[in-house]
């Protein structure tokens, strides 16, 4: 029986899928649609246009690798697909979330690209961009206050974590305040833009960069595709954050439990960590250099050992004058 919330090009594709290598008849997708032949025609002629490997005779069509090609167009994403915008290529996804939050576009609308050619970090930073890597941004109307919106930070956070590991087969490692790293190396950044509304939350805006089966030439850096030894699926990748984050929404109101759960995740507690001025041009942290010099010690804004965080996402370090907290964009940590 034919799914009706399917759009006709995933209606398509799903059929191919599940019959991989046999022909399926024009006519008879046609009549599940209740379009004509030809219109199921221009549709495969689209898909192949896009990069689809589809195959036709005076059987129908087939596609003979399911798995073929490494696709984020809306109707990958079967009854997804009208939450999802696909740009070939654009400056940065922040940039089209914006846009879009602006106008007014529903909460869960996401934003994928195949490319960034101006990808951001947090501080201005640039993040490399690309082809084979995942870059979304989702953009969020949470109905909470602006002073209570760390909790979907924070969720996005552990759901990236989560799904990166499920995908990978490694535990991935978060480390404040927004950075996905495994094994010492960091494979994915988190970057959140919000806008309010009064004391309300109007929208925020959350960007992932994730290393799937891109190039990583830096020499902390690496890609899901090393670490699984094959490459990865960006969409089942995205599919499986979008589902780690379903199920955390229970904790919207439970900042203890989120926050919990973050520590579970977190790296480096217990042991030593150096808070640095993320906007401090000139400093070693930003230069990537993390051994102890003088001139690094010059920069340092404190000293200790990492707590955690606590659940308004504070970064938290004990020192010898006690536990100091420390606020997400005034300071970063070097472990």
């Amino acid at each position: 029986m034919i799914n009706n919330n399917l759009s006709t090009k995933a209606y398509i594709l799903e059929r191919l899928r599940k019959t991989p290598g046999a022909f399926v008849s024009g006519t008879k997708m046609g009549e599940a649609l209740g379009i004509s032949r030809v219109a199921v025609w221009k549709a495969v002629k689209i898909l192949e246009s896009l990069g689809y490997p589809i195959e036709d005779n005076d059987k129908g069509y087939r596609l003979p690798d399911p798995e073929a090609g490494d696709f984020l167009y809306p109707w990958e994403f079967g009854e997804k697909e009208p939450m999802f915008r696909h740009w070939p290529s654009t400056d940065s996804t922040m940039n089209r979330a914006k846009e879009l939050a602006d106008r007014g576009v529903s909460g869960d609308t996401v934003i994928t690209a195949e490319t960034q050619t101006a990808g951001r970090g947090r501080h201005g930073k640039s993040w490399s961009s690309e082809k084979g890597g995942l870059f979304f941004t989702l953009i969020k109307r949470p109905q909470t206050a602006i002073a209570a919106y760390s909790w979907i930070t924070l969720a996005v956070h552990v759901a990236a974590a989560k799904a990166i590991s499920r995908v990978c087969g490694k535990q991935a490692l978060l480390r404040w305040p927004n950075d996905i790293y495994i094994n010492g190396k960091k494979i994915a950044g988190l970057l959140s833009e919000l806008q309010g509304e009064g004391d309300m939350l109007a929208w925020i805006t959350l960007g992932l960069g994730i290393n799937i089966n891109n190039p990583c030439t830096a020499a902390d850096s690496i890609n899901c595709k090393k670490l699984a030894g094959h490459p990865v699926s960006r969409r089942e990748a995205l599919l499986a954050i979008l589902d780690e984050l379903e199920k955390l929404q229970p904790l919207k109101n439970k900042p203890q439990e989120l926050c919990a759960l973050w520590n579970q995740y977190a790296e480096g507690i217990g042991g030593p960590v150096a808070v640095v001025d993320p906007q401090d041009k000139a400093s070693p942290y930003q230069k990537g250099h993390r051994k102890t010099t003088k001139k690094f010690e010059d920069k340092i804004l404190g000293k200790g050992a990492f707590l955690g965080i606590n659940p308004q996402g504070q970064g938290l370090v004990k020192t010898d004058a006690g536990v100091a907290a420390y606020i997400p964009g005034l300071a970063s940590f070097v472990f």
